[in-house]
């Protein structure tokens, strides 16, 4: 199940809605994300690898390498945030008429935008232990709803309440 056009529409400005959220909570100026280097792609885009059965999205990190070579000081992460179109439909289908597709993928967009953020400021590392990883959830659940409480209204808090610690939006990133 892919996202249909409409669906696809409401993506793109859930995105530009948490970017602006995600640049003024962070402080980064309107446009400051450009300098995180990232893409959105939805499932029918997915490259095998990229297919997660567990998770509404998860992020692959890939390394640019000028010329190839391993050490040039022109090489730079970037990362890929990769929707599950089919989970995600899924459980707006089944929460009906609880949770929408809007806050949901707002919900899900702040977040994966809060991963990059931090891994591309070095407060996490991409690579991290287990332990490590699951803890990184909790703060990022944290900071995506402190983010969020500016534009918090019933919609929103349900699905901030759905997430909490006893769920996750998604598995641990890889």
């Amino acid at each position: 199940m892919y996202f249909s056009p409409s669906e696809i529409t409401t993506v793109k400005q859930m995105f530009h809605h948490a970017e602006e959220l995600a640049e003024g909570y962070f402080r980064l100026g309107r446009g400051g994300l450009r300098v995180h280097r990232y893409e959105v792609e939805t499932l029918v885009q997915l490259k095998d690898h990229e297919v997660d059965s567990k998770a509404f999205a998860h992020l692959c990190r890939y390394l640019y390498q000028k010329d190839g070579d391993v050490d040039h000081p022109d090489n730079f992460y970037f990362f890929k945030v990769c929707l599950q179109d089919d989970r995600i439909l899924a459980a707006v289908k089944r929460s009906s008429p609880f949770v929408k597709l809007k806050p949901l993928m707002l919900y899900i967009a702040a977040h994966e935008l809060v991963h990059v953020i931090r891994f591309n400021s070095r407060e996490i590392n991409f690579d991290a232990p287990l332990e490590e990883k699951i803890a990184e959830e909790e703060k990022v659940h944290l900071i995506t709803g402190n983010m969020l409480q500016s534009v918090a209204d019933t919609d929103i808090n349900l699905v901030l309440d759905c997430f909490n610690s006893r769920y996750q939006i998604g598995d641990i990133f890889n």
